[in-house]
């Protein structure tokens, strides 16, 4: 597996009539990236069908997994986006990767280049493309809550673009990790994470009587549905007066998270424009051409509307 400099070069398929695309992960139940892609390749003039390969954790789906890669390999899938559980998973059968995903660790868009096999991950510009609807910040320094995977992109994401980033974790010890492992991964012009700290109401105390915080990002699973009514955040600690919030949930709609936050006076955001933006990046990379995010905002927003309204 190889990095091969920081380039996003289309992959055209003029002799494809039709694209066969899908998602891997586990489970896919209330995936909504068939509509997204469909609604796009719609509106692209473009045959196509985007399908969910729904493949358990390994190793149990470790035959299921590779029989997917091999089908890619062949030509018969021209394109695979890959989520929880296999960002990771899928690495070792890479040819070459991204600078992106060789310092997350993590694919979430997969494609042929030259017959073999690429990995890309497009939750990264996703995510900080999302984040520009929330300027100006108050301060550059940033508060991430969770340690996982997606705490790992968010904060490779914004180190990246200049964020001072600080990480709170209820497993402190898997908090130091992400940070260590990270700051071997980074570019050394780039700052590390500059400290981590439990996720408890004492420790953000205190933090945020010392630091002025321009942006808390929550990256953690807390206040999905089927627990809409939990919150990371901690009880009877004030938010920053002048802090951005970003829960990259979607669904619901407005977490707790963010009806806090926006109780507060706090400008909110949840994480529906990074779902649709590292769809619309990846379909680029497998159709090289423009795709109209308009219309992956159509074929979403009534669904989780309606889905808010029940």
């Amino acid at each position: 597996m190889t990095g091969e400099g920081d380039q996003r070069s289309t992959i055209h398929h003029p002799a494809h009539k039709k694209y066969n695309l899908g998602l891997i992960g586990f489970p896919l139940g209330h995936s909504l990236s068939p509509q997204l892609h469909h609604a796009a390749l719609k509106a692209m003039g473009l045959q196509g069908e985007y399908r969910l390969y729904p493949i358990p954790p390994l190793p149990e789906g470790l035959t299921a997994l590779h029989t997917l890669l091999d089908r890619l390999q062949a030509g018969d899938i021209q394109g695979l986006n890959v989520t929880i559980p296999h960002k990771q998973n899928v690495l070792p059968r890479l040819i070459h990767t991204s600078p992106t995903v060789a310092a997350v660790g993590a694919a979430n868009t997969l494609f042929l280049r030259e017959n073999e096999l690429f990995g890309e991950n497009t939750d990264i510009p996703g995510f900080l493309s999302d984040l520009e609807d929330l300027k100006p910040f108050s301060s550059s320094i940033a508060l991430v809550l969770g340690a996982g995977g997606a705490a790992r992109a968010a904060v490779y994401a914004m180190l990246s673009a200049g964020w001072q980033v600080i990480l709170a974790a209820r497993r402190i010890e898997q908090a130091r990790e992400l940070a260590a492992s990270l700051q071997t991964a980074l570019h050394p012009s780039l700052k590390p994470i500059s400290h981590t700290i439990p996720l408890e109401s004492a420790s953000l105390t205190n933090l945020l009587n010392s630091i002025n915080i321009g942006l808390i990002v929550n990256t953690t699973p807390v206040g999905m549905f089927p627990h809409p009514n939990a919150s990371p955040w901690q009880s009877g600690v004030p938010f920053p007066p002048q802090a951005a919030v970003y829960d990259m949930i979607y669904n619901p709609g407005e977490t707790m998270l963010l009806k806090q936050a926006r109780s507060a006076g706090l400008k909110v955001k949840n994480g529906l424009g990074m779902l649709v933006e590292q769809a619309a990046l990846a379909l680029e990379l497998w159709t090289g051409l423009p795709v109209p995010r308009k219309a992956m905002w159509d074929a979403v927003l009534p669904k989780l509307e309606d889905a808010h309204a029940a």
